[in-house]
């Protein structure tokens, strides 16, 4: 009886590991966890070491960054520049702003920073001109407003700064780049103006933080998480006893490792802005990398797109380039779904993609980016990629259960160290 029973048993967990793959190649999780010591007390140790700024380089390009500065300083300044464009409009001349260029050809990537800066190059913006009128009266309004927030001292966010003059502005995506101009004219970061985004991203695991004062317990938040703060000047005191931060591209992969606990059984911070990062999940990674000194993973859909992000997590975005010191967070590791597992992992055809038009291209235009040619590993990948001319999400992990995700892949991919 005993012996049928024992039996049955070893059918079971054959069964169990025919179902999922490569399960029986996990080590126990004392041993894995004795491998993520490793790594990130090696990681604190780097992280000790100065970081370089870009006045630390001689760089034969002039390259501007902006600050952080208080509001008395950005209304100061706002001041200064009106008054300057008094002065012309009263001597006879009208006015123009003189507006930094954010254009592609004014960026450069800078190896010894690993991330992309904004060069001098500015542009003028003429009102007595029938092209760039109306922009220069919305970059007047912007500077209006954002002046009556420094005075208040209230944050807004960039939908209320929109509805404020929906008829001039037209669109969001009008005011929300000329607030990024104001911004750069302005010399101080985004979030200095006091005006923020709403909250997108969300935080879960082994972090606890103030935010405005209350204290924030991320492993009681539940399956949902903890909203990251829009407003990051809030946020303070964080502790963590994380061996890692564990950075997710799809809101579907973090439910999944939040709903596993996957952070109580491998000490980790889980992070996600449910897609394209926003600035206050990009600051608040920023925080934890730089404060709490851990090495970052990231979990991203094996296509263009997925590595699209996780250089803007990097690297930084074009877009804001002229604030990168602040919003990028250095060393990131691409720890899947690559590529590569496609093969190794035994992914299905059917749960694989075929690559459109659109994403090879967009897949060949990565591969002549400079912060890709910098890492053999990732242009490897991207070739194989743009060859093959397939894709997989993260989801494509659940052909074999639900759990492969938090049971099989990431622990075997944190066993191996298998990240690039």
């Amino acid at each position: 009886m005993a012996a049928e029973k024992k039996k049955r048993r070893r059918s079971e967990d054959d069964d169990d590991d025919a179902a999922l793959p490569f399960k029986n190649r996990l080590k126990p999780d004392s041993a894995i966890l004795q491998i993520l010591q490793s790594f990130s007390s090696s990681s604190s140790a780097a992280s000790t070491s100065k970081t370089l700024t870009l006045s630390d380089l001689s760089l034969s390009t002039t390259c501007r960054e902006v600050a952080d500065l208080s509001l008395t300083s950005v209304q100061s300044t706002i001041e200064s520049l009106v008054l300057k464009i008094a002065k012309s409009i009263l001597s006879g001349n009208g006015f123009s702003f003189d507006v930094p260029s954010r254009t592609s050809t004014n960026q450069l990537y800078v190896p010894e920073l690993d991330r992309i800066v904004l060069k001098d190059k500015n542009t003028l913006r003429p009102f007595a001109n029938v092209s760039s009128v109306r922009k220069s009266t919305i970059t007047a309004r912007i500077l209006q407003l954002i002046h009556q927030l420094c005075m208040k001292n209230i944050h807004v966010t960039k939908r209320d700064l929109f509805y404020t003059d929906v008829k001039l502005f037209q669109d969001q995506s009008q005011s929300d780049a000329v607030l990024d101009d104001v911004s750069c004219m302005l010399g101080c970061t985004r979030s200095s103006l006091n005006v923020i985004a709403a909250e997108k991203g969300v935080v879960v695991g082994r972090l606890i933080f103030s935010d405005n004062g209350d204290m924030i317990d991320c492993t009681k938040m539940g399956m949902g998480g903890k909203a990251i703060p829009p407003n990051i000047d809030r946020v303070g005191d964080m502790q963590s006893d994380a061996m890692f931060i564990l950075l997710v591209e799809k809101d579907a992969a973090y439910i999944r490792l939040a709903e596993d606990r996957f952070y109580n059984r491998f000490p980790c911070i889980i992070v996600t802005a449910k897609g394209q990062p926003d600035v206050a999940t990009r600051l608040f990674l920023r925080k934890m990398k730089v404060e709490l000194k851990l090495p970052v993973l990231a979990l991203v859909d094996s296509d263009p797109y997925g590595l699209k992000i996780l250089s803007v997590y990097g690297c930084g975005s074009k877009n804001m380039s002229y604030d990168s010191a602040n919003l990028t967070t250095p060393d990131i590791k691409w720890l899947g779904v690559r590529p590569s597992d496609l093969d190794k992992y035994k992914i299905p055809e059917q749960c694989r993609l075929p690559m459109t038009e659109q994403d090879i291209k967009t897949g060949k235009d990565l591969l002549e980016e400079d912060f890709v040619k910098k890492n053999p590993g990732w242009v490897e990948e991207l070739t194989l990629m743009v060859k093959t001319k397939q894709k997989a999400e993260i989801q494509a992990l659940s052909t074999f259960g639900f759990q492969y995700l938090s049971e099989v892949y990431l622990p075997l991919k944190l066993q191996q160290k298998d990240w690039l």
